[in-house]
């Protein structure tokens, strides 16, 4: 017998309900940003061993780090749902709309988180293992319940988590060599310029959310004036691995060129200082980053 219309609507709207909560459970996670993180593990193993790793192990690291970074992002919003609420940026996101509860969030993050672990330990050892729950409990421990809401210093301290995929990765062989260390550094210095862009611009936000952000507590003078140097520093160690003989001749002129207009883009918000200036700033750091990686990941796989 076929079904009536009111089971098919009903069924539709089921599915409909199933994929919205998937998709906030994936929200969670912050896949933007899990993403770009993501690109950082093949050229780690590339540039780390000199060769490509098994497809298992590569596919293994990759979702081990996908997992705890998903863990501790879905753990993260647990932590601070009370506090995103107050900000227009962060209002939206799954908790504070109450589109799922606390205890969800929980569950999901400390079930992805373990997930991220335990398969990092199979595919790639015990250092790769530990670096990446050491990585864990800076993020949520350090960074996201001590730092955060007490010190402006809590964005150079958080980034620290923030570029920890590489060496995770870079550790899959038992040890961190040069260019692990080198990855961690691009993606280190790339994350305060970009989070102190957003402060400048949603600097009323952060301080609705008892969040004390450089902006905020030294002034946008200052705060550009540290972007300014962060992002002079990421120029010089992004060219790296083109002096280093290790990439050619197009990632040079990308982390070049990338370079210039992130730092040319700062300069412009020191001449103008308005939030939009800042908020071009913050635009930039979406394009430098993603670009750089991008061709010293596809270097990496035509060698």
């Amino acid at each position: 017998m076929a079904a009536s219309a009111t089971e098919v609507v009903s069924g539709t709207a089921a599915r409909s309900a199933g994929l919205a909560r998937a998709a906030d459970f994936v929200a969670l996670t912050r896949p933007r940003i899990l993403l770009l993180v993501l690109f950082t593990v093949p050229p780690a193993f590339v540039l780390g061993g000199g060769h490509w790793p098994s497809p298992l192990g590569l596919l293994g690291v990759l979702l081990g780090v996908m997992l705890l970074g998903a863990g501790s992002s879905a753990l993260n919003a647990w932590w601070e749902r009370d506090r995103d609420a107050r900000m227009v940026r962060t209002a939206i996101r799954p908790l504070p709309q109450q589109r799922l509860a606390p205890r969800e969030a929980l569950a999901f993050g400390l079930a992805t988180s373990v997930a991220g672990a335990a398969l990092l330990a199979a595919t790639a050892g015990a250092l790769a293992a530990v670096l990446g729950l050491v990585t864990l409990a800076h993020y949520l421990v350090v960074y996201t319940a001590w730092l955060k809401p007490r010190s402006a210093a809590s964005t150079v301290v958080g980034a620290l988590a923030g570029a920890a995929p590489p060496l995770i990765a870079d550790a899959a062989d038992g040890s961190i060599g040069a260019f692990g260390l080198l990855l961690f550094a691009i993606v280190f210095l790339w994350q305060p310029p970009h989070v102190w862009a957003i402060a400048s611009y949603r600097s009323d936000e952060y301080a609705a959310a008892g969040f004390p952000m450089l902006p905020r507590v030294a002034g946008p003078t200052t705060a550009r004036r540290w972007m300014l140097a962060f992002a002079l520093a990421l120029w010089g160690v992004m060219l790296v691995p083109w002096l280093s003989g290790e990439l050619g001749a197009i990632y040079a002129a990308t982390a070049f060129f990338a370079g210039l207009f992130f730092v040319a883009r700062i300069a412009q918000a020191m001449r103008i200082a308005t939030p939009e200036a800042d908020r071009t700033v913050f635009r930039a750091s979406l394009i430098t980053l993603p670009a750089v990686l991008a061709v010293m990941l596809a270097e990496c796989l035509i060698r």
